[in-house]
């Protein structure tokens, strides 16, 4: 068996680095490139991309399969099924910290990516700058920390 016929490596590693964000406190946050076998509510998509917070508190039936994550969440107090293929992660990170690890994704250049109408209430951020994707069924997003230090961030090298 050569490289190309090997298993990916990518679910062992996104289910590892979640079990260290929960072991030490932290929030997983989930960055994935959105395309049709991606089912999220597509009104949070910005640029093609989402990021969801995978946390126990924001989630419910969380399954970090081989194939797909799939949970089920409240994004703006409604309750979804979300489901994504392993392929589509672009990133897995701490909130708090931005540590974690990002994972090449192929972007496809298709223009129904996009929400029709762009969301006004949405900030105007890269998706991998942390930004909640998941909610706990509140309107607010959390609470920047307290402190002269910046927010860390995520940042895609090509």
């Amino acid at each position: 068996m050569n490289a190309s016929e090997s298993p990916s490596t990518r679910p062992y590693l996104v289910r590892a680095l979640y079990e260290w964000c929960t072991d030490h406190g932290f929030t997983p946050y989930v960055a994935v490139m959105v395309d049709e076998t991606v089912q999220v509510p597509r009104e949070y998509v910005q640029n093609g991309e989402i990021v969801l917070n995978v946390s126990f508190d924001a989630t419910s039936s969380l399954k970090l399969g081989n194939e797909f994550i799939e949970f089920k969440a409240r994004f703006g107090g409604k309750p979804r099924d979300i489901m994504v293929p392993m392929d589509r992660v672009m990133a897995i990170y701490a909130r708090e910290n931005g540590q974690g690890m990002a994972f090449p994704v192929q972007r496809e250049e298709r223009t129904t990516l996009m929400p029709a109408q762009p969301n006004p209430d949405l900030p105007a951020t890269s998706v991998l700058s942390a930004v909640p994707g998941v909610d706990k069924g509140d309107d607010e997003p959390p609470a920047p920390p307290t402190g002269s230090t910046p927010r860390p961030t995520l940042t895609r090298i090509k």
